[in-house]
């Protein structure tokens, strides 16, 4: 039963990083400028670091011969406990930003806490992780003040992407089904308890920008869970079309 949560909790660590990865690569060739479409594609790539450590590690985990290649691109939409926040439309440039400041914020304090892993192996990951995420962070906190004390479009962009991405906060701290079972263990982070410095860092960003934090009553979950939006099946469309045609392919 442990390894099965234990898996669960691999594969939301993997999917979360996979489908925002997929997200970013939207962009290429589309950004504002080069230097800004080669830093959204090495975010990517990062992102896609990680997740043939937490996906293959999921394998492991598993014992069934998935490596992380069959985990990303042979499961169906229900099995993916990625958050709902990273699969949601890029939008404009400024609604890219604000879910990576959002996302990024939050990933950093998860695996600050994952270097401290009873589990070796994640604390491993972890520990490459949170230095790549940190620079994620510090490139979306760059950008939403620079819109935000832009012009008053730039402004308005930026305050309507962060809006969009509100009601989807909350699932980030949620602890799913068997997770406070790991996080007595010492395993998994107690993401309750990395909230208030969480808000902290997204207030202490958003200030100086003139931005305000919304307020939402309907927050919306169900990731975790493998209940996704509408957006996430025509992404993992696109995203493993060419491996399930050729399932058996070497590359």
């Amino acid at each position: 039963m442990m390894s099965k949560t234990l898996f669960n909790y691999l594969q939301a660590l993997g999917d979360d990083s996979l489908i925002l990865a997929q997200r970013l690569c939207e962009w290429s060739g589309k950004a504002p400028t080069i230097e800004v479409d080669l830093t959204l594609s090495n975010i990517a790539l990062d992102l896609i670091g990680q997740v043939q450590l937490f996906l293959g590690y999921a394998g492991e985990v598993e014992g069934e011969g998935r490596d992380a290649d069959r985990l990303a691109y042979h499961r169906a939409a229900e099995a993916f406990r990625n958050c709902l926040l990273v699969e949601q439309p890029n939008g404009d440039f400024a609604q890219t930003m604000a879910r990576q400041l959002l996302f990024s914020t939050y990933c950093e304090l998860l695996f600050d806490a994952l270097c401290a892993s009873s589990d070796q192996r994640i604390a491993e990951i972890a520990a490459k992780a949170v230095k790549e995420v940190r620079y994620h962070a510090e490139v979306a906190a760059d950008w939403t003040l620079r819109l935000g004390d832009g012009t008053e479009e730039s402004h308005t962009r930026m305050q309507d992407g962060l809006d969009w991405f509100w009601r989807f906060e909350d699932e980030l701290f949620a602890v799913g089904e068997g997770e406070s079972g790991l996080v007595a263990q010492g395993i998994a982070a107690d993401k309750t308890g990395l909230r208030a410095e969480y808000d902290h860092r997204i207030d202490a960003v958003l200030a100086p920008a003139g931005l305000e934090r919304g307020e939402t009553s309907w927050p919306l979950g169900g990731g975790r869970d493998g209940k996704h939006s509408e957006h996430l099946s025509p992404l993992l469309a696109e995203m493993q079309v060419l491996p399930r045609a050729h399932p058996d392919a070497r590359w």
